[in-house]
């Protein structure tokens, strides 16, 4: 249609979104579906987080607010910088959006010209590359295998950087691998980094309290110091507080950064919910115990998924360090036929068939950047896992 911009033609719809659309219309038509594609802890927010906005509803606190946040919120995320990640951000280095995929939009909105170069290590979040287009940028994947823990090396982040390059966006722990750096893989990609002084970095640290097995979660700018000037260290609420729906992340950065993403906040939605952003307060300032709580049922339905995928036939699942998804292969399965007829050639064919036949949703890995693979989210109820398991493992045992 040529109505539409040209730009709409640069980019697809998320591939998640779509899955899990695709599991509700099944559900909907009665089929018996298990939905593993969406990235939602199914913890309900914490009772204090709920108060906290009933009582900003009560008090009349429903009014616009600042543009990028309240002064009460930039406080509480100053002190969250400051208190588990050793960062000092003044209150004028913060922004706050409408969940973290704004706060990315915006900072690449404010700083891609037409030929500048994103590198996006692969697999990634399906919305990296697409953004980046929209906004004009030209998306550079870096493939971290399988092999290496579906991590880059600093050679690999060397050799993609050019001229053109202005960014680098960076997950750890990973969506979709839940692959998270160490501090010493960590501290390899910065070094590379300091010596290209033209390279900013984006780093989405969504899933920072998720993770296991005593791993320690490091940031960029916490690594190397050098790098405080040129990077925007972006968080949020949503996966740690269970607050999805609620719609608040948050970055912090340098002024001038700040200042433009404020501009471009400021012509397009305005403030976040002002309800959401009284709640945010109370989750990044009161307790934090219930993390771990969640954490050790996170952890467990890990290890049931890992364990319950390296007993199907043709598959095989690594250890994530974090977040709540495993990716695992399904090279073992491609050239096979399904009891119900199908060929799987592709990683899109096996998760297809895996719906149609099974009634089991999950995401195929090429919408991430690497195929033949697909994503689980396991965070969703242990039983559901466990027969979600079941059924690819009976899928599996039937493909000749």
């Amino acid at each position: 249609m040529a109505f539409i911009a040209d730009a709409l033609g640069r980019i697809k719809p998320s591939a998640t979104i779509a899955v899990t659309n695709k599991a509700r219309e099944l559900k909907a038509a009665g089929r018996d579906v298990i939905g593993l594609g969406a990235g939602e802890p199914d913890f309900d927010t914490p009772e204090n987080i709920k108060q906290a906005a009933i009582r900003a509803i009560n008090e009349g606190k429903t009014k616009y607010t600042a543009v990028d946040g309240t002064p009460e919120l930039k406080e509480a995320i100053s002190a969250k910088f400051k208190r588990e990640n050793g960062l000092d951000y003044a209150t004028n280095q913060i922004t706050v959006g409408t969940g973290g995929k704004q706060v990315l939009y915006n900072a690449l909105l404010a700083t891609l010209n037409p030929g500048d170069e994103v590198i996006i290590p692969a697999p990634y979040w399906v919305s990296y590359p697409d953004m980046v287009a929209l906004c004009g940028g030209t998306p550079v994947a870096i493939e971290g295998p399988a092999a290496t823990g579906y991590k880059i090396t600093p050679a690999d982040l060397e050799a993609a950087i050019t001229p053109k390059t202005k960014w680098l966006i960076f997950n750890s722990p990973s969506n979709p691998t839940g692959a998270a750096y160490t501090r010493a893989e960590l501290k390899g990609l910065t070094d590379v980094l300091m010596k290209h002084p033209h390279v900013w970095v984006m780093t989405d640290d969504m899933y920072e309290h998720l993770v296991y097995d005593d791993f320690e979660f490091t940031t960029v700018a916490q690594v190397e110091p050098g790098l405080y000037d040129r990077t925007l260290t972006i968080n949020g609420v949503s996966k740690a507080y269970a607050m999805t729906g609620w719609r608040i992340g948050y970055g912090a950065g340098p002024v001038p950064l700040i200042k433009a993403m404020g501009t471009i906040q400021s012509q397009s939605t305005s403030n976040p919910c002002s309800i959401s952003q009284y709640a945010a307060v109370e989750a990044l300032s009161g307790p934090q115990d219930f993390i771990a709580k969640n954490n050790e049922v996170f952890k467990t339905r890990r290890d049931l998924v890992v364990s319950m995928l390296n007993q199907a036939s043709g598959l095989n699942c690594p250890m994530p360090e974090g977040a709540f998804y495993v990716y695992p292969s399904c090279e073992g399965t491609i050239g096979k036929t399904s009891a119900g007829g199908t060929k799987i050639e592709t990683d899109e064919d096996f998760v297809t068939a895996l719906l149609e036949e099974e009634g089991v949703a999950v995401v195929q890995g090429s919408a991430f950047g690497l195929a033949p693979f697909f994503r689980i989210s396991y965070a969703t109820s242990t039983e559901a896992l466990e027969e979600a398991c079941t059924r690819i493992q009976r899928f599996c045992g039937g493909l000749r």
